[in-house]
């Protein structure tokens, strides 16, 4: 596992569904519907963008208030 806090790191599914507390499964999900980018790897599987993903959730969480 990658240091989160470093904003070149590639994150798996498994690692942005524990920071958003949601299943793998719904990552997937998102990346398929555009609203979170994926970088796909030489054997197919997702990786997310640490940055990317940081700014996602402070976005839903100013959203919701939090």
């Amino acid at each position: 596992m990658q240091d989160r806090t470093d904003p070149d790191a590639l994150l798996t599914p498994s690692e942005v569904a524990e920071m958003f507390r949601v299943n793998p499964k719904t990552v997937t999900r998102w990346a398929r519907a555009g609203k979170i980018s994926a970088i796909r790897t030489l054997g197919g599987h997702r990786r997310f963008r640490a940055i990317e993903i940081m700014r996602y959730l402070e976005q839903i969480e100013s959203e919701q208030g939090l």
